[in-house]
């Protein structure tokens, strides 16, 4: 972990991951609600088309990455420029995710299962990043506690592909025949 110097404290990747954690499941959430309501007709559509294409949220996530991705790389920013493109990070990669079952199966409904099982993963790999020590401090009882994390993770993900299908198969066609009601 390089520490950068942010008003008297030291800014770390776990930190860092933190802030990215943050956004990433607030931006997450504020999609999915943003977009049931459009859909529901609850708010006015906001989507942006282009002759005629819906441009969906997750070509945004991936132009952020990518601007994300150069102004590190390129400005190397410290403290408070870093915390700011660790926040966009965290944006960018909910909006991407966000949409994963689309990009994966190159089409098909918003509601894809896929993409919620991929933000949880997603999720979990950032909040391991934000929350495990450094493997250099790790002492037995915390890679005892560390390897229960990582089971208590796998457990979750499969109860997930477990109820979400099950909820899926209720909630989904529901879901289906909103997005298609709402299409221009």
């Amino acid at each position: 972990m390089m520490p950068t110097e942010t008003r008297g404290r030291k800014e770390t990747s776990d930190r860092l991951a933190r802030r990215a954690l943050f956004s990433f499941i607030l931006t997450f959430i504020a999609s999915r609600a943003v977009v049931f309501l459009i859909m529901s007709g609850r708010v006015p559509n906001m989507f942006l088309f282009l002759h005629g294409t819906h441009v969906h949220h997750l070509n945004y996530g991936i132009f952020l990455l990518a601007a994300v991705a150069g102004y590190v790389v390129l400005a190397r920013p410290a403290g408070r420029k870093l915390e700011a493109a660790a926040l966009v990070y965290g944006v960018g990669m909910a909006l991407t995710f966000d949409e994963f079952g689309m990009w994966l199966h190159l089409g098909g409904s918003y509601w894809q299962r896929a993409s919620v099982d991929a933000v949880a993963i997603v999720a979990a790999l950032i909040g391991l990043a934000a929350y495990a020590r450094s493997l250099k401090s790790l002492e037995s009882r915390h890679l005892w506690a560390f390897c229960a994390l990582v089971v208590a993770l796998a457990c979750f993900t499969a109860v997930m592909f477990w109820a979400g299908g099950r909820i899926g198969h209720v909630v989904g066609p529901k879901l289906e025949e909103l997005e298609s009601s709402s299409s221009p």
